[in-house]
């Protein structure tokens, strides 16, 4: 496989507290965007070097945690406030307890990352881009600085934003977005979650600088616009278990496979299956690789002709029923 560099600023700390026979039972693990998706990578046989801030106590912790998970790192390292959380789902749901979002990086703090970034990146096949918990962590800017440089020596750039940062990014000329139907409505680039309208919205963004763009739509079929145009994407649904950290193992699916050679079609069907399998079993970015191989083969891309107002796929139709009995 592939050698494949993460951007991820800020690397959380995480505590969960669940229940079994015994009583409760605490769970601590490193976690954040950029985390997530190296534990897919990995588990997808992916080489992955994630590039990061470890601030204080917590950072210390978070970087003992991600030698124990065989995550390559190459940190800067600070004094100061680490981010983390620290939750419970005895109940069956996440209550937060805490959520700590960490001191800002200093002007020094960013030119050290962003230069770590650039050093490794040159003996990487790609580059992913990953944001922190918080806003206000570092400059949207530096996204867009750092699409373009990588674009300029020859690093294809894949990147899983939201806002203003997905704006930074597409300004430098990311290779691949991936991006929620949610989020690009949010961000104004569509006006609604119809298919119509995403597939404009994601044209919108590949006229600002992105490459490729590819939509996921919980319940229905995601969508991929190149210049080639628009095509839908079907995969089989699985009963979700917990839905959360879908998207960033669709971004590693897609990541992995492109790091490998793979064709875009190829990758997007491997991040596909990737995100179907996640929402099966508890464990942000987990999955096995075999079965998301498999899965991969059932996975259809077929042209988009702007279909939604009249016929239905039978999973936007079935996407639609199940949004009615909510």
């Amino acid at each position: 496989m592939g050698h494949v560099v993460i951007f991820a600023p800020a690397p959380l700390v995480t505590v969960t507290i669940e229940d079994d026979a015994a009583g409760p039972d605490l769970h601590v693990h490193a976690g954040g965007q950029g985390v997530w998706q190296a534990r897919m990578l990995r588990e997808l046989g992916a080489d992955v070097t994630l590039c990061a801030t470890l601030t204080g106590e917590l950072g210390t912790i978070a970087g003992h945690l991600l030698d124990d998970d065989g995550v390559r790192l190459s940190a800067v390292r600070r004094a100061g406030r680490g981010a983390g959380y620290v939750r419970d789902r005895r109940s069956g749901e996440r209550a937060s307890i805490l959520e700590q979002a960490g001191d800002p990086l200093s002007r020094h703090d960013l030119d050290e990352l962003y230069a770590v970034t650039l050093r490794e990146a040159m003996a990487a096949d790609l580059v992913v881009l990953s944001g922190p918990a918080d806003e206000h962590t570092l400059p949207n800017d530096v996204y867009r600085r750092l699409s373009a440089d990588l674009r300029a020596a020859g690093k294809p750039v894949v990147v899983d934003l939201a806002g203003r940062r997905l704006d930074a990014a597409v300004a430098g000329g990311a290779h691949l977005v991936k991006v929620s139907d949610e989020e690009l409505v949010a961000s104004g680039h569509a006006d609604e979650a119809s298919a119509d309208s995403l597939a404009a919205g994601a044209e919108r963004l590949r006229e600002a600088g992105a490459g490729h763009v590819v939509v996921t739509r919980a319940g229905h079929p995601t969508l991929l616009v190149t210049e080639a145009g628009a095509s839908r994407v079907h995969v089989p649904r699985m009963e979700a278990v917990d839905p959360r950290g879908a998207g960033d193992s669709f971004t590693a699916g897609m990541a992995a496979a492109l790091a490998d050679g793979d064709d875009l079609a190829d990758a997007v069907a491997l991040g596909a299956a990737a995100g179907a399998l996640n929402v099966t079993r508890h464990g942000l970015g987990s999955g096995d690789a075999e079965a998301i191989r498999r899965l991969r083969r059932e996975v259809r891309i077929e042209p988009f002709r702007g279909d939604d107002a009249g016929r239905l796929s039978p999973d936007d139709l079935a996407g639609r029923v199940e949004e009615v009995g909510r």
